[in-house]
């Protein structure tokens, strides 16, 4: 980041320009939206570092880190016209786990293609960095607009993926379903003692449990999250 000391503290502040990017391919869609809030002066679309976003009514609140240092949980307000967006939200599960960034850099560092007559102090490197977040839950939606709650990739006790918690080492598939995928022999009882008696054959929910069945090296269908012990380290 280049912004200067100068640019920020300026009595007479500069034209700060926030977008966001709105990424569902992390949970298995497709779609990527680029909105900024449409409140600069032309309300036109603007680029920045090659890359256009369209102007959306969308606002953010309660980026604030407390005084204990909870991290934030902000709320993102969005337009419903027309129930688009609350629509597109159904159809993902309401789109748990999705990613969002928001982006912000002063307006007269934009691409030149934004100014009629270019711009000599574009500069692609003059944004703030990033601000990363994850699609908590759906707080509130009506026709107007609709209320998304954001939390970092730290702050994920209690968030849910689409059906399913985020659980480190318990597999919540049904043993042998669809699911699951094992159709193999019995091997272990529920104390994890091997068996070859059908009756006494079900499965502890562990890795462990899934790796007895679909080998040390195999692809496991569990439906854990082991990696999610890594994320506050």
């Amino acid at each position: 980041m280049t912004v200067s000391r100068d640019d920020v503290q300026q009595l007479a502040p500069l034209e700060m320009v926030e977008m966001f990017v709105w990424d569902d391919r992390p949970i298995g869609g497709s779609a990527v939206f680029r909105w900024h809030p449409g409140t600069t002066e032309t309300g036109n679309p603007i680029t920045w570092q090659g890359v256009t976003y369209e102007p959306f009514p969308i606002e953010i609140e309660g980026l604030e880190v407390s005084a204990a240092g909870k991290l934030p949980r902000p709320t993102v307000r969005a337009a419903n016209t027309g129930g688009v967006l609350g629509n597109y939200l159904r159809s993902m599960s309401d789109a748990l786990n999705a990613k969002v960034t928001r982006k912000r850099v002063f307006g007269k560092y934009l691409d030149a293609v934004n100014f009629p007559d270019g711009n000599p102090y574009a500069n692609p490197n003059a944004g703030f960095p990033d601000e990363i977040f994850y699609v908590a839950k759906k707080v509130s939606e009506n026709p107007i607009f609709v209320e998304i709650e954001l939390a970092v990739r730290f702050d994920v006790d209690g968030v849910l993926l689409p059906r399913r918690q985020v659980l480190a080492d318990i597999c919540q598939w049904a043993y042998r379903s669809a699911e699951c995928s094992y159709a193999g022999p019995p091997k272990e009882d529920i104390y994890g003692n091997p068996t070859t008696d059908p009756a006494k054959d079900q499965c502890r929910k562990t890795l462990d449990a899934c790796r007895a069945r679909f080998g040390a090296k195999g692809v496991l269908r569990t439906s854990a999250f082991p990696a999610s012990l890594l994320m506050g380290a």
